[in-house]
């Protein structure tokens, strides 16, 4: 039986961070409970996703979304239970993905969530590979990359939740796929998925690692990173080469330009000789014409075998903030959850 609660704790962006994000950006409080209006629900939440686009919401740069307002409730996609509904279309005990951010309970309007199936994948699959990281791999490399059979698909961060299904999804459509990833322990675990090759970017010989294991260069490069992994890549491109662009995690707590010459000439050359595509995009863009789709095909594959995911649980609330400095230092080893309270399906 679900019970309604009186208190509702929530961490908060205290002040905008200069460089990386420390603690003192961070305020947790405790709050009243809201009440539901018609047609809303009151929800508590199960798991709350981590993302490295959360960065870019606590800056106040102009970007293509608003950024998080000091003193107000970090945002963040998660999966929750109904406690009270005022809506015929919900009832209490259903667990849907809502967009509550970073707090125990919050209000949103019933026609905002999406209830979600527990016998069809657990429901932590809501925020990672069956959710928006799972969409932006198969959006991003489908419709942007298009791999072809026989090609080379390379990707960074590649044991992340983006990166290690754009690998898999490459595989399934018949490419060559090449992960790169930090650590030993990640590069074995892209060995497990399957993955052609698997890169540590960390090793002093990374350069010679990547060459060699693109001998007949790279056609599709989905970037998420940055920084010198793109510096390595950018020599490999062959002709036509697409490259999809959902982030650049190398440089999110930059507050400079980076120290060296001026690349910007050899990538407009680049883009010309070779007459590459390069394609930032969000992923919502794509949802109208390809999240259908993209719930089926992949649902299918995991429940096939064919494509794999890996999860990284961190429990409490309070721990979120430590939680996210170490996913933009790359630390996380999987999609990064927090448990904020229990699961009742497990």
């Amino acid at each position: 039986m679900v019970t309604t609660p009186t208190e509702n704790n929530r961490v908060l962006l205290a002040s905008r961070p200069e460089g990386e994000p420390t603690a003192e950006n961070f305020r947790i409080e405790t709050a009243a409970v809201p009440e539901p209006a018609d047609g809303e629900v009151l929800l508590r939440t199960v798991y709350l996703s981590l993302d490295p686009y959360m960065r870019g919401r606590m800056s106040a740069a102009k970007s293509y979304a608003a950024p998080v307002e000091v003193g107000a409730v970090m945002e963040g996609g998660t999966v929750a239970e109904v406690v009270e509904s005022r809506s015929p279309d919900l009832e209490p005990g259903d667990l849907v993905l809502s967009h509550l951010g970073w707090q125990e309970y919050g209000v949103q309007p019933a026609r905002h969530v999406r209830r979600l199936d527990p016998a069809r994948a657990p429901i932590s699959t809501a925020v990672g590979a069956l959710g928006m990281p799972g969409f932006t791999a198969y959006a991003g490399l489908l419709q942007i990359g298009r791999p072809q059979p026989g090609e080379t698909v390379v990707v960074a961060a590649a044991t992340g939740p983006v990166g290690s299904m754009v690998g898999q999804i490459a595989k399934v459509k018949g490419a060559r796929a090449v992960g790169i990833a930090g650590g030993p322990q990640k590069v074995a675990f892209l060995q497990e998925l399957g993955f052609d090759v698997a890169l540590d970017h960390r090793s002093p010989t990374f350069r010679e690692d990547l060459k060699a294991a693109v001998p007949d260069g790279i056609d599709v490069y989905f970037e998420n990173v940055g920084g010198h992994v793109w510096d390595a890549v950018l020599p490999r491109l062959n002709t036509y080469a697409r490259v999809p662009v959902c982030g650049l995690i190398a440089h999110y707590n930059a507050t400079e330009a980076p120290e060296g010459p001026n690349r910007v000439p050899q990538l407009m050359q680049a883009i010309l000789t070779k007459s590459l595509t390069v394609r930032g995009f969000i992923q919502n863009e794509f949802v109208k014409e390809h999240y259908r789709g993209f719930q089926e095909e992949v649902s299918a594959w995991i429940r096939e075998g064919r494509v794999a995911y890996k999860e990284d649980v961190v429990k409490g609330l309070e721990n979120a903030p430590e939680a996210f400095f170490g996913l933009l230092r790359g630390e996380n080893f999987g999609k990064l959850l927090v448990q904020v309270g229990p699961d009742p399906t497990r």
